[in-house]
Parts: C-alpha cells; sequence; structure tokens
C-alpha cells in the first residue's frame, strides 16, 4: 500500500440530496504541503472535487530539491466516493507508486449492492497482476476516502472509535483515539488543531491528522510515528476553497447490508 500517502492518511452529504443524515457536507478544495519522508523533502498536493454522484479526491506526492534528483516518479492515489446511510462509500480506488519500495499499482472497484470488493493490485512482490474478489461486511474505506470520512464525521457527530481500512488485499481494522489539541504553525498560518490518532490492529505505525475546524476538519499537518519514531510528516502550505458547481442529482445511494 501506498503507506506515506495512503496514511493520510485519516472522512452528509446532504447538499447532494442523498440519504444520508449528516448535517454538514464536505467543501471542495485544494491543498498543498510540505512533506519530509525520513531524510527526503517533497511535496503533498491534495484535490477534492464535487461531481454528478459523490466526489473525486486526489492525492499526489512528488519529491523535491535534492531529494527530485535522488528519487524519480510520485506516488498517486484516487478515490471516487458518494454519501451513504452511515458514511462515504468508497466506488473505486487507483493508485501508483513509483517511489516508496512497495511499488504498488491499483485498480480497485467497490460494488455496494453485491457487497464485493474487485479490481487487480501488482506491487514488487509480483511480476503479474494480482486478481481481487473479497466480500465486504460492513462499511470500509480505501486509503484515501477513509480521510474524508474522518473529517466529515468530524464535522457532524465526532469520530468513531474504529474504521474499517480496505489496504488492497485485506480489511484492516483502525483503532482511533483523540490527542488533544495543540496549535500547529505552517506556512499558511497558524492554527488550534484537534489530534486524531489512528493505528492498525498488530502494527507499530500511528498516523497523527491535525484537523482544523474552520477549514472543515483538513489536516494541517500529519504526522506518522514508527516504533516511536517519526518517519512521515506534512505541514500545510496553501488552501483554496473551489467554488460549487451547485446541487447535484445523484443516483439513490446504497447501503451496506442491503
Amino acid at each position: 500500500m501506498l503507506k506515506p500517502a495512503l496514511g493520510l492518511l485519516v472522512l452528509s452529504l446532504l447538499c447532494l440530496g442523498g440519504a444520508s443524515t449528516y448535517a454538514a457536507a464536505l467543501t471542495p478544495h485544494t491543498a498543498e504541503y510540505k512533506v519530509r519522508i525520513s531524510v527526503l523533502g517533497g511535496r503533498l498536493n491534495t484535490e477534492l472535487r464535487k461531481t454528478a454522484t459523490g466526489y473525486v479526491a486526489t492525492h499526489r506526492i512528488k519529491a523535491t530539491g535534492i531529494a527530485a534528483a535522488l528519487v524519480g516518479g510520485e506516488i498517486f492515489a484516487e478515490s471516487e466516493f458518494r454519501p451513504g446511510d452511515d458514511g462515504i462509500l468508497p466506488v473505486r480506488y487507483n493508485a501508483n507508486d513509483e517511489i516508496s519500495k512497495d511499488k504498488l499499482r491499483a485498480d480497485i472497484q467497490f460494488d455496494w449492492e453485491t457487497q464485493r470488493v474487485t479490481g487487480t493490485y501488482q506491487d514488487k512482490d509480483h511480476a503479474e497482476p494480482i486478481v481481487v474478489d473479497d466480500p465486504l461486511d460492513g462499511l470500509a474505506h480505501d486509503g484515501v476516502s477513509i480521510q474524508y470520512e474522518l473529517m466529515l464525521d468530524l464535522m457532524n457527530e465526532g469520530a468513531s472509535r474504529a474504521y474499517t481500512l480496505f489496504d488492497v488485499d485485506e480489511l484492516k481494522k483502525l483503532n482511533i483515539s483523540s490527542v488533544g489539541t495543540r496549535t500547529v504553525k505552517t506556512r499558511a498560518g497558524k492554527f488550534e488543531a484537534i489530534g486524531i490518532r489512528h493505528q492498525a490492529e498488530n502494527s507499530s505505525r500511528q498516523t497523527t491528522l491535525w484537523c482544523v475546524e474552520e477549514l472543515g476538519f483538513l489536516p494541517v499537518m500529519i504526522q506518522q510515528h514508527r516504533k516511536g519514531k517519526l518517519r512521515f510528516e506534512a505541514k500545510l502550505v496553501s488552501y483554496e476553497a473551489l467554488p460549487d458547481p451547485g446541487p447535484a442529482q445523484p443516483e439513490v445511494a446504497s447501503t451496506q447490508g442491503e
């Protein structure tokens, strides 16, 4: 999996006309972050766009400075998702990792009517694509849409204690905890942020999102620790809300379990 980007990795879409009971909705936007992965520098660009049936979120990491000469390519991930009764329903997830040692490529589809997730993935350990065809047991998210589920939940009722992540070839339970508040200084400004930490069961990797209410609980800083050491950090450089294209007329969202 795209560990740095998808660690981002940790979000009602009432304005879309869906069946969701959420009172607040996500704001389409673009954001740029300054990134440090171990000793290498980079840039993370994210974009959230509204579509006729929901949203598309794109995350892209590229090396900068001296690191760009040492590490070519990029880490790219995109998620299409729509509203459901119990939260965001991912529809399709694409990923292409040209930087990290995993070298992951994935094309995954979520079918909530049949309760199955299908597609293919390939990494450094597999010369040929691996077919994915697994059952879904309740609400699950890909590594991008899970961040927006968390943001959305914070805007409304608050984050759950656990989320389910579909990590390309397996379902993982992410335990969620609050780590309090702090002032975070970034190039985009100084913010009072709420710390939300998630960690998969049986994993030493902890990811903390420092989310800001006035930006729709967008994370202004993301930190990932492994075995107690900071391995990844992203700080907000700029944020821009995008024009709302107006109300859409989505299909009736199918909820899990039906």
